[in-house]
């Protein structure tokens, strides 16, 4: 087991003795990865005080022995009713935590089912962002990896700036993109790249489309790349030709607030202040209603994970955390724009990973 993962699995299990659970059952594919190294798309983990369990089936048995090979590995078999009884009895221990925020309800009673059928008296209880908890802080080989992603995302902004042409459609657009991040080193890309012009740049998280993009008008692309399982997040509005007095004023004010933010954003803010010292100049500006998204939000092994930076948001900032610092304006009919650079708390400040420019 590596290093990062042995002390993962240790402060896990503390917080496990603190709450009064004998051990835990993984189903989130990137907390199953963060504790194991594991990263086949299917399985589960099993870990208490003295186990560490990885359950797989019969397509990643050879992956697992080589990705986790200080983990038991544990072939999974026939129907829940058979295997899960049987890999939670050598375990010895009274209750057993679950992913209450992962695990449907069908699979819940597929589960107490089994352990009732098979006579055990186990009992499960649910827990709620453990792992995630952990996750939260990220060392700084996590964001090595971040970083790297985040130059590849960079380069893509900076090709496509230079390639999208009048008559390109969205979809032109975007596979583009998606083919250059893969061919400068990208894993399969965390999410689907954003390519949206126009009135339809209006719709924050709309598919690329047959539109063909035009001069004069908002073009708004948010993309991600991965690298080691690590994702990158940024977002660039630019137009073609001379843009208009209607993109410079609502991009200007965009632009104010995410500068605002990068520059007063501290670690002691909770994710509601830290949406405010953005929002507040939005809203000075008349738009407030047409930024209906929050400031930001975690990115790691999963591009939305916490902190949230956003009204009633509670989480607290730390050195160590990454996430994104992304107002927008959007007005229905005409388009929107939306400006997203990555960052990490160091030392209690911000510091950008994201390097695209941001002109028009």
């Amino acid at each position: 087991m590596g290093l990062n993962n042995t002390a993962r699995i240790a402060r896990l299990r503390t917080q496990l003795t603190e709450k009064g659970v004998d051990g835990i059952f993984i189903s989130q594919a990137e907390n199953r990865s963060y504790l194991s190294g594991f990263d086949g798309s299917d399985g589960y983990l099993i870990l208490s005080a003295k186990d560490a369990i990885l359950a797989t089936d019969f397509r990643y048995i050879e992956q697992s022995k080589q990705q986790v090979p200080d983990f038991e590995v544990f072939q999974i078999t026939g129907k829940v009713e058979e295997w899960f009884p049987r890999i939670t009895g050598q375990l010895g221990i009274k209750n057993l935590g679950f992913e209450s925020g992962q695990v449907t309800y069908a699979f819940h009673k597929q589960l107490t089912t089994a352990l009732e059928k098979a006579g055990s008296k186990l009992e499960l209880v649910p827990v709620e962002g453990l792992v995630e908890s952990l996750r939260i802080n990220k060392s700084l080989e996590e964001i090595e990896f971040i970083s790297r992603a985040a130059e590849i995302s960079d380069k893509a902004i900076a090709d496509i700036k230079e390639t999208v042409r009048p008559g390109m459609t969205e979809l032109d657009v975007a596979w583009h993109i998606e083919r250059f991040m893969r061919e400068n080193g990208s894993q399969p890309i965390p999410f689907e790249v954003i390519a949206q012009s126009g009135p339809n740049s209006a719709m924050p998280h709309a598919r690329p489309s047959e539109r063909r993009i035009a001069e004069g008008e908002p073009i708004l692309i948010d993309i991600g790349a991965k690298v080691n399982g690590y994702a990158s997040d940024i977002t660039r509005t630019f137009c073609l030709g001379k843009s208009d007095t209607m993109f410079n004023k609502i991009y200007d004010v965009v632009l104010g607030a995410q500068l605002a933010a990068l520059s007063l954003v501290r670690e002691g803010m909770t994710g509601e202040y830290a949406d405010n010292l953005a929002r507040i100049i939005i809203n000075e500006a008349g738009y407030g209603e047409k930024f209906g998204h929050s400031l930001g939000h975690g990115v790691g092994l999963a591009v939305h994970e916490s902190p949230r930076l956003g009204s009633n948001s509670t989480d607290v900032l730390k050195s160590g955390m990454v996430f994104s610092i992304e107002p927008g304006i959007y007005i229905p009919g005409w388009g929107g724009i939306r400006i997203e650079d990555l960052v990490t708390l160091e030392k209690g400040e911000i510091q950008v990973l994201s390097k695209a420019p941001k002109t028009v």
